[in-house]
């Protein structure tokens, strides 16, 4: 029998080998399909929201900055969701964390605090809040 730890870890090494793979373009569409195009273009610190769409088409890169930001925000939505499912982590990115000085785990991604959002995520999972 697997204890929850075991669960958390597996989870946690799977996302991060399913976004290890994933190109800008593939991020740029999982973000742009999960949360929104704005959004999307929030994460990656970018003003001109319709960029997350040229992304997705191959159109152009983006600058590793946003690359990073997009990557880490994959990361912790996928292990969210390998741990819930894709709604709870919808849900959980977009919500107030008060692990997060009640930011959103997007908005603290946003920002560059890539560790604290997934070590609010670890907790979620842990059920400390």
């Amino acid at each position: 029998m697997k204890t929850q730890r075991e669960t958390a870890a597996e989870a946690e090494g799977r996302a991060l080998r399913e976004t290890t793979v994933l190109t800008p373009a593939q991020m740029a569409a999982l973000l742009q399909d999960t949360f929104s195009q704005r959004v999307a273009a929030l994460i990656a610190g970018v003003e001109d929201h319709k960029q997350v769409g040229r992304w997705a088409r191959e159109q152009n890169a983006p600058r590793i900055d946003a690359e990073n930001r997009m990557r880490a925000a994959c990361q912790v939505f996928t292990f969210i969701a390998n741990c819930e499912n894709h709604h709870i982590a919808r849900a959980w990115m977009m919500g107030m964390n008060p692990q997060l000085e009640d930011d959103s785990p997007i908005e603290a991604i946003a920002q560059g605090r890539f560790k604290e959002a997934m070590a609010a995520a670890r907790s979620f999972q842990r059920g400390d809040l």
